[in-house]
């Protein structure tokens, strides 16, 4: 059996779920998480600011506590493992962005009602993220051969994504949304921001339960993705979850402020294709050579930058040129 050693401690676990319920909270409550309007790219700046900050406070935090328990060398490791595991789960759900901007297209979701929707969005995903990352750590640690399949289904996906990147799937044809729209009553347009309604004593759910969803079926299919990709940086538990939700509470604020601007980005999918592929290939020979993690970083932040760059550029000469 391979012994998998954490840094996490009961209280470290403990203090940090209390945190995440809190920022929950003052999410839903204090900020207009309960109230229907359109979020403005300033707004949704400020919080990916916000959420950006206190996930490197977080991990300046583990830093300091790590370097007077356990001495500089383990320090700068874990330190550097969660950096780089927040860089790959944060770069990766781009790509959820983009399926976002495709499910509320299709279902016409006015910009006002989008935000409720990926606020229960981001709390099924964080409760779906920690039962998956407890049960690949303890494959992980159980069955040490389990990081070759991760890391085969990796870059097998990687390759599919770089195969298939310009193509888009259809929702009329998601077998899914067939079946609960043949076996739900359904309201035929948005009653607000709500789920389901009671109309003559029965309860029927409204398009934008339909959307909630899809919105939670895709995370779930990207989470088979993404959690497999920070097994290859860390199989430490407490960083793989840290990072991970870290990435997530997040992603509502990042989808508000790139969803005006994913055209921009259009060539961003094949470099998380790459991304998918390395850390694929990183998994597959971890027992021949261990990629140091500073190296790791360094790639997958230059892999991103570069289709960044590439994309921005692509659609400034063709702006220029039409």
């Amino acid at each position: 059996m391979n012994e998998m050693i954490s840094i996490g401690e009961p209280w470290m676990w403990a203090a940090f779920v209390v945190f995440v319920l809190a920022m929950l909270a003052v999410d839903l409550f204090l900020v207009g998480g309960n109230k229907a309007h359109k979020v403005s790219f300033k707004e949704a700046a400020a919080w990916s600011g916000v959420w950006f900050s206190l996930a490197m406070l977080f991990n300046l935090g583990l830093w300091w506590y790590l370097r007077d328990t356990y001495g500089d060398t383990i320090a700068q490791t874990k330190s550097l493992e969660f950096l780089t595991g927040y860089l790959i789960e944060k770069s990766l759900a781009v790509d959820n962005i983009f399926v976002f901007l495709m499910i509320f297209s299709f279902f016409a979701v006015p910009a006002e009602y989008q935000r409720r929707v990926l606020i229960y969005g981001v709390i099924g995903a964080i409760v779906l993220r920690a039962i998956m990352i407890l049960a690949g750590a303890w494959l992980v640690q159980e069955f040490h051969w389990v990081l070759y399949l991760f890391g085969a289904f990796l870059v097998v996906t990687g390759v599919k994504m770089l195969i298939f990147a310009e193509v888009e799937p259809d929702l009329n044809k998601n077998p899914l949304l067939t079946w609960v729209k043949r076996h739900m009553r359904l309201t035929p347009d948005y009653r607000g921001e709500k789920f389901w309604v009671m109309e003559n004593g029965v309860r029927v759910f409204t398009p934008l339960f339909l959307v909630l969803v899809m919105i939670e079926i895709s995370d779930l299919i990207f989470a088979v993705d993404s959690i497999p990709a920070i097994f290859a940086i860390t199989t430490d538990p407490f960083i793989v979850f840290t990072s991970n939700i870290f990435a997530i509470l997040g992603l509502r604020a990042m989808y508000f402020m790139l969803a005006g601007m994913a055209e921009r980005f259009h060539l961003l999918k094949y470099g998380l294709a790459m991304v998918l592929v390395f850390v694929g290939t990183k998994m597959l020979v971890v027992d021949f050579y261990k990629i140091p993690i500073g190296l790791s970083l360094g790639i997958v932040g230059l892999i991103i930058a570069t289709f960044m760059f590439a994309s921005l550029w692509a659609t400034r000469k063709k702006a220029r040129n039409a």
